[in-house]
């Protein structure tokens, strides 16, 4: 194993560009220890970043929230300001791991790490959120629901680094999100979702569905056209498009389906919109 250590930016989009071998990234290290046991120890080269104190800010405007690269879970639970103007961020923060997961994990972490289950990644997924990576060659903005390709893959280039997640502040009527696991916190979740409508419509952000978390697009258009639902089936119909679980150690296809279904449902019932 190797471990390099770069105290700028530059240094380490420097180390990263000339790299003979794919550097990981590494802040928090939640994600890398969970798979620590089945890692390849002497092909891993790490790539530490956490002398780049400068990624761990957060900035707050009249137009948008920036997270820095390393910005923590902790730093938005801590942050009455965030909680005000994003609160489904500080309730998400508050429901992955435990207090030491929430002190060092990242919310760019829990992007590139890319896990399906990501409840974070879903929250900022239905927040508009806009991944910057930066490399030697300059600045590139892609919509985190345009960010996967394919199970723990993503469109990230080897010598790319998530530098800082900006959302937009917009007037938003409805916003909620919905964590399904064996328990409340500290629990990979079985499924989940977050939504949020403002004048632009709907978007609704799910998790464990699919190979990656992954816009409702089709029933989002639904939603825009004014269609009504009868029942969770018919929810269930439209999330067809977008979904497509798995039966695994945590939970089957069909609860995950007909749960997601009746959440979205009963939700939605609530607002007016089915």
């Amino acid at each position: 194993m190797k471990v390099l250590q770069p105290s700028t930016l530059d240094e380490a989009l420097d180390m990263m560009a000339t790299a003979d071998t794919a550097l990981t990234p590494i802040a928090g290290g939640t994600d890398l220890l969970v798979s620590w046991h089945h890692v390849d120890k002497d092909s891993l080269h790490l790539l530490d970043l956490t002398r780049l104190r400068k990624l761990q800010a957060m900035r707050m405007t009249k137009r948008h929230l920036e997270l820095g690269g390393l910005t923590t879970y902790w730093q938005v639970i801590k942050s009455p300001e965030v909680a005000r103007a994003f609160p489904l961020l500080a309730e998400c923060a508050r429901l992955i791991g435990a207090i030491q997961v929430q002190t060092r994990g990242t919310w760019a972490g829990n992007i590139q790490n890319g896990s399906p289950a990501a409840d974070g990644v879903a929250v900022m997924m239905a927040y508009d959120a806009t991944v910057i990576l930066q490399s030697r060659d300059g600045r590139t903005e892609v919509p985190l629901d345009r960010y996967y390709t394919g199970y723990k893959q993503t469109v990230r280039r080897g010598d790319q680094l998530i530098t800082a997640i900006r959302m937009p502040r917009r007037r938003r009527i409805v916003e909620w999100f919905e964590k399904v696991g064996a328990r409340r916190a500290q629990a990979i979740a079985k499924l989940g979702v977050a939504a949020v409508r403002d004048t632009r419509g709907w978007r609704i952000a799910a998790n464990s569905v699919a190979p990656y978390v992954c816009r409702c697009r089709a029933l989002e258009d639904a939603l825009r056209q004014g269609r009504s639902f009868g029942g969770p089936d018919e929810i269930r119909h439209a999330l067809a498009p977008d979904i497509c679980p798995i039966t695994d150690v945590r939970s089957t296809a069909t609860y995950r389906e007909r749960v997601l279904s009746r959440i979205l449902y009963f939700r939605l019932a609530e607002n007016g919109s089915p």
